[in-house]
């Protein structure tokens, strides 16, 4: 990409590390999408004191490799979880490879909001693009994960209105993309020239002040909300009847971080309710809620109440410390725009990197735990600072080193990271191939695809793990097969 993504990777020239303002003015920025941005000269009379430079007009494709692997990412920990329970997500504190899949998301959002908005034409044309983009994300993920589509095996669909899940991944997503978009537009002085470590703290000032704000709120209510009693419906079978139950839960304290009595459940029982919540929380792997943790199984002899509570793992409140990761990718986006040289974008990226996960680290041994499920200040340090160093990888074999041949598929999948997300991530191609069967539902082309997998494997575990890696490749494929036809859906 031009200017911004693509100038610098040949490696060969060496540039200055902050851009020359002089020249930057003199071209306008077409934004083509989030990744490719064409320059464009004012007028004749002003290039002619130009040298001629061909335009470029090219990707940055170590972006599309990190939305890529981040999706195969998320099919590999969904589809793999219940056979190797070690990659599925934490049940509630500490971090597995699942547990990095919504940073990267956010991540990767925040680094193509810094490419996007590099300047603002109009604030009120561009902040209405973005809301109407949230709205079309939020949208779909309550499609998608409302409730809607019952996933793979369940040959059925649809949903009570009165118990839909508001709350899921792209409804993350959205709330992260319009918190970093409009802070972006409206907080950042985009008249202001870096061509100094003091210009830039001028130029970014409000917009890390707002960050610090939501940092501020989210720990604030955390740790000084109240939390009372509450308690539950859930249904228990009984022959052929169900069983309505009401377990109260006690709680009546401050700053607990535990799955009953924490405040981020407590903020979504409250404006959400409980039965428009996540109703298999994660938390009900843990040893006190499943004999066979950390995987799923049977409730183990005098479990606590709480264990069948619903819970939402993207909920409101753990959500405002979530945009804080596209926060961070912006911050990375920034060295993008701003430095030409690709040793010096390494070079910051890797410190900024591991000093995010040394905070991390030092506010884990200060008592603060690493969580997904509330999305704790150290996860969210260890996570950003993790999802640097691996854009710095990629950056530095696909974009510096060019070997672009190994991640092709990720690449492919990356440009059309939304139809792989819904197609298959949220199980709508899988439940569709299951419909048609023969005989017997489980006779269909998906189930007995796996069990043949595992038969050649002489493994269920091994068998499925090659199951999904043939199905990543598929998907991989089908990307591809878009992209040389020229199609990419975005929202």
């Amino acid at each position: 990409m031009p200017g911004e993504e693509y100038d610098g990777v040949a490696g060969e020239q060496r540039r200055p590390l902050i851009i020359n303002h002089d020249l930057d003015s003199s071209v306008h920025i077409l934004h083509q999408n989030e990744d490719t941005i064409s320059p464009l000269p004012f007028t004749h009379t002003e290039t002619l004191a130009l040298p001629s430079l061909p335009v470029p007009n090219q990707r940055l494709a170590s972006l599309d490799v990190f939305r890529g692997l981040t999706v195969a990412l998320m099919i590999l920990v969904d589809d793999v979880g219940r056979a190797f329970p070690s990659l599925n997500h934490s049940p509630w504190f500490g971090v597995t490879l699942a547990d990095f899949v919504m940073p990267f998301f956010l991540f990767v959002v925040g680094i193509s909001i810094a490419l996007v908005f590099k300047k603002v034409s109009s604030k009120p044309n561009a902040t209405k693009k973005v809301v109407l983009r949230t709205i079309k994300l939020f949208l779909l993920g309550l499609l998608l994960q409302g409730g809607y589509f019952h996933g793979r095996g369940k040959l059925t669909y649809g949903v009570d209105l009165s118990k839909i899940r508001w709350l899921g991944v792209l409804q993350r997503i959205s709330i992260g993309y319009f918190l970093a978009s409009i802070s972006e537009i409206w907080l950042v002085n985009h008249n202001i020239l870096v061509d100094s470590p003091a210009a830039f703290v001028r130029k970014y000032f409000i917009q890390w002040m707002v960050s610090i704000l939501l940092c501020s709120v989210y720990l604030c209510l955390l740790y000084g909300l109240y939390v009372p009693n509450w308690k539950f419906e859930h249904s228990n079978m009984f022959g052929s009847s169900h069983l309505t139950i009401i377990q109260n839960v006690h709680c009546e304290v401050r700053g607990s971080l535990e799955p009953p009595c924490n405040a981020v459940g407590f903020v979504d029982r409250l404006i959400l309710g409980e039965d428009h919540l996540y109703q298999r929380p994660v938390y009900i792997r843990t040893k006190e809620c499943s004999v066979n943790s950390p995987d799923y199984g049977p409730l183990p002899p005098n479990s606590p109440g709480w264990c069948l509570a619903p819970f939402d793992p993207e909920g409101i409140l753990s959500s405002l410390m979530a945009a804080i990761t596209c926060f961070m990718g912006l911050q990375y986006g920034r060295i993008i725009v701003l430095f030409q040289d690709n040793k010096q974008r390494v070079l910051l990226w890797s410190v900024f990197s591991f000093t995010l996960l040394l905070v991390g680290y030092i506010l884990e041994i200060l008592g603060i735990p690493l969580s997904k499920a509330l999305y704790t200040l150290s996860y969210m340090f260890i996570t950003a600072g993790a999802s640097g160093l691996v854009l710095t990888a990629i950056y530095y074999i696909v974009d510096i080193e060019h070997n672009r041949k190994p991640t092709v598929l990720l690449q492919w999948m990356g440009m059309n990271a939304l139809v792989v997300y819904a197609l298959a991530a949220c199980d709508i191609f899988p439940a569709a191939i299951q419909g048609f069967y023969w005989h017997s539902p489980e006779n269909n082309l998906v189930d007995a695809s796996e069990a043949l997998m595992q038969a050649i494997f002489h493994s269920e575990k091994w068998g499925t793990m090659a199951f999904v890696i043939v199905e990543i490749l598929f998907w991989g494929i089908f990307s591809g097969f878009l992209h040389k036809k020229g199609i990419y859906i975005k929202l």
